[in-house]
């Protein structure tokens, strides 16, 4: 019988048992797995998937990091993209 961390059987008995494995301690802890020690690649290649995840940076970072014509470009290609997107008539929202 395994029961999940937090969940309690419904039959009386396996209640009971279950009661008494953790009043006394006797349910087995599974044993902590070794961590291995990563090396430098792996940690580059996780760091690297983890920037992918998290999403776009934040405005004030970017601004920080981007020469003033970097952040000139992106503001035409903002522009541009706003600009050159479809008007919806009045009837379609």
């Amino acid at each position: 019988m395994t029961v999940e961390k937090g969940k309690r059987p419904r039959d009386p008995n396996q209640l009971a048992k279950w009661l008494v494995d953790n009043s006394t301690a006797e349910v087995p802890t599974p044993e902590p797995l070794p961590v291995p020690q990563p090396s430098p690649e792996s940690i580059s290649a996780y760091m690297a998937a983890m920037g992918r995840k998290g999403g776009q940076i934040g405005g004030r970072r970017r601004l920080v990091t981007m020469t003033p014509d970097q952040r000139k470009a992106a503001a035409a290609k903002a522009a541009k993209a706003r600009w050159s997107r479809k008007q919806p008539n009045k009837g379609e929202l």
